[in-house]
């Protein structure tokens, strides 16, 4: 693998730059092939099905909704269902790709671990990662409860007037930013089998970089025919970000809380064996 390095970030913001567009540089892998077609072919079935349900539901949703003498207000009705579909297109797209696609994803962040570090996690059979399939669908169950209360009351504040229409949305981003940085960091750190909390606890330390990060994934989300590979893509720079930002500290800390003064004295000790063993990350 080309190790030349990309410019130092000064700042989490860049940071959040960096391993976004470190995660193209490594989908482009030819080893990582295999574990890219898989996600890929996932999220182009499930936007295909999605995009048909669309198509052949809204006539009759707008029938069933509005008697015959006010069909005239279905020119007013279709822009704003559009939205609202839109909005429920790429939730529902997102939740299931993501748990259709969990395993593979899992595969993925351990092979471009695996690259980065040279270290091998355990058993990588078939078998090994089968009997690993229903512990990865649980954790996508703990993601899903996690974010779903706070959508659920996201929703309701758009209905107060003002408000809705203008701090909701700002939150909407900004939370769905935040939650698509935890689907995402999240496989390089269940693979190592930490706990759902500690990972939380662990990206809140950093939250600027892991927000602009999610950010940048939520935008290309958002972006037709992008959006099939940004999945794989944010596997591979969340993966980065795992090894470089936080690994070390939970090899090291296996029972610790994730904290300042430690991670600190812990990325410093990562660092230096990182350099011996020539395997650094580009930045």
């Amino acid at each position: 693998m080309n190790r030349t390095p990309f410019p130092q970030p000064q700042n989490q913001v860049e940071s959040g730059f960096h391993y976004f567009i470190y995660g193209w540089k490594l989908l482009f892998q030819r080893e990582f092939l295999p574990f890219v077609i898989f996600p890929i072919a996932i999220n182009a079935i499930i936007m295909i099905g999605l995009i048909w349900l669309f198509f052949s539901s809204i006539g009759g949703l707008l029938d069933s909704f509005l008697p015959s003498w006010l069909e005239w207000l279905s020119f007013v009705l279709i822009p704003l269902i559009f939205l609202m579909i839109l909005v429920a297109f790429y939730f529902a797209f997102t939740t299931l790709a993501n748990f259709v696609a969990a395993p593979f994803n899992a595969l993925l962040a351990e092979k471009v671990e695996l690259q980065l570090t040279g270290e091998p996690l355990g058993d990588t059979s078939l078998m090994g990662v089968l009997k690993d399939v229903p512990r990865m669908l649980k954790r996508e169950w703990q993601k899903m409860m996690y974010s779903l209360p706070r959508l659920i009351a996201l929703f309701f504040l758009g209905f107060l007037p003002l408000v809705g229409q203008t701090v909701v949305p700002i939150l909407a981003f900004a939370f769905g930013s935040w939650l698509i940085a935890i689907q995402y960091c999240d496989y390089p750190f269940d693979n190592h089998k930490i706990q759902f909390q500690r990972m939380r606890n662990a990206l809140y330390q950093q939250r600027t970089m892991n927000f602009t990060f999610g950010a940048l994934v939520s935008i290309f989300t958002m972006l037709p025919f992008i959006n099939l590979v940004v999945m794989p893509v944010a596997v591979c720079g969340a993966t980065a970000m795992w090894v470089k930002e936080y690994r070390r500290f939970f090899l090291d800390n296996p029972h610790s809380e994730f904290a300042n003064a430690d991670y600190t004295t812990s990325k410093t000790t990562a660092v230096s064996t990182e350099i011996r063993s020539n395997r650094v990350i580009p930045k």
